[in-house]
């Protein structure tokens, strides 16, 4: 989605915290990756700290009204207008990248020298910049997806669009940036828990859909789980390395109640080292399966595919496989509604008690 299709052409890439991690990677961009939220919990924010940005996907309808106010004047933020097709993804990352200002996060050369070179262009100057780099074209396209037939000429004009947009605190102040608007929107003052202050600003726009919409997706741009997990078991080590050096230094008949409080503080460390070293392994888990997944992703499978029609085809059980897997995904999908309005009705009645209490 865009105003016209120049500098080359941009693939549709899945919204998957993997790929889009891999595609940060690709840009040259070190101590940050990308995790997905299944929930506006606090507990689910809390669990990524600190979150540098939020990237989120929805279905776009024209005509659709911002909640705050249109900057004017954007030189403190750095946005860019997108001008190309597909571009979206990418740019809503680099919205937050680009407007980050955190020590864990390295842009590298590429991006750097991008935004020194852009960083006197209007909007859609910069657009027009992004748009024309090709290393940035190239890495986003590496992660085109799998299409297992070529129709040339044909488009469904009737196909839903969805868009990305990007959320990131500047300044003490919230905003939104949408390629597809003419510059920022503010969205208020935040705190430096400033996912609170999105959370209000998410649950209502997904509300003002019909309720039988369950396609959004969230996902936060976070620093290096792994590398923020390894720093935490040094800093864990370091503490029971003291606590240990003092227990040995005490005299346990003299002043039985202190060490017993200090061996206590040893269990505790010792406890959370271990629960440390269990979430670094699940991402180093993680990151195998990663890697996994793209030699699977970029495999053809086009002619197992097609052998194993021919031989279901032959033995006549082709048809009843198709019926039987079209019935499953209704079924699903009446699920998947069931929950998503489950959902909705529990969150209007919570606003509902709120309302009625003040």
């Amino acid at each position: 989605m865009a105003d016209n299709d120049g500098a080359g052409n941009w693939c549709l890439i899945d919204s998957d915290p993997r790929v889009f991690t891999e595609l940060i990677k690709g840009f040259g961009v070190s101590g940050v990756q990308v995790e997905e939220l299944w929930s506006l919990e606090k507990a689910e924010f809390e669990r990524l700290n600190p979150i540098h940005g939020l990237v989120f996907l929805f279905k776009w309808r024209p005509g659709e009204e911002s909640i705050g106010s249109l900057v004017q004047d954007s030189r403190q933020i750095y946005f860019a207008k997108q001008v190309i097709n597909n571009a979206c993804a990418t740019q809503a990352i680099l919205s937050v990248l680009l407007n980050c200002s955190h020590k864990d996060v390295q842009l590298g050369e590429m991006l750097c020298r991008f935004k020194e070179f852009s960083a006197d262009f209007d909007p859609r100057m910069r657009g027009l910049s992004l748009s024309n780099m090709n290393v940035i074209r190239q890495v986003h396209n590496s992660f085109a997806r799998q299409q297992m037939f070529e129709f040339d000429n044909l488009s469904n004009k009737s196909e839903e669009a969805f868009h990305f947009v990007a959320y990131v605190p500047v300044n003490g102040r919230l905003y939104e940036l949408d390629g597809l608007k003419e510059g920022p929107i503010d969205l208020g003052k935040c705190e430096e828990n400033w996912v609170e202050s999105v959370k209000p600003i998410l649950e209502s726009r997904m509300r003002s859909y019909a309720t039988d919409e369950i396609r959004f997706n969230l996902m936060a741009i976070v620093s290096d789980r792994k590398i923020k997990l390894q720093a935490d078991v040094e800093k864990l080590q370091s503490n029971l390395s003291d606590l240990n050096g003092k227990l040995a230094k005490m005299d346990t008949k003299k002043d039985t109640e202190a060490y017993l409080k200090l061996k206590n503080e040893c269990t505790s460390v010792e406890v959370r080292i271990s629960e440390v070293d269990n979430l670094l392994r699940l991402e180093e888990e993680k990151r195998q399966r990663y890697v996994m997944e793209r030699v699977k992703r970029d495999h053809n499978y086009l002619p197992l595919i097609v052998q194993l029609l021919k031989c279901l085809a032959k033995d006549g059980r082709l048809l009843e496989l198709t019926e039987k897997a079209e019935k499953r995904q209704k079924q699903l999908a009446t699920a998947a509604l069931e929950r998503r309005k489950r959902k909705l009705d529990s969150t209007n009645e919570n606003s509902d008690d709120k309302s009625s209490e003040m």
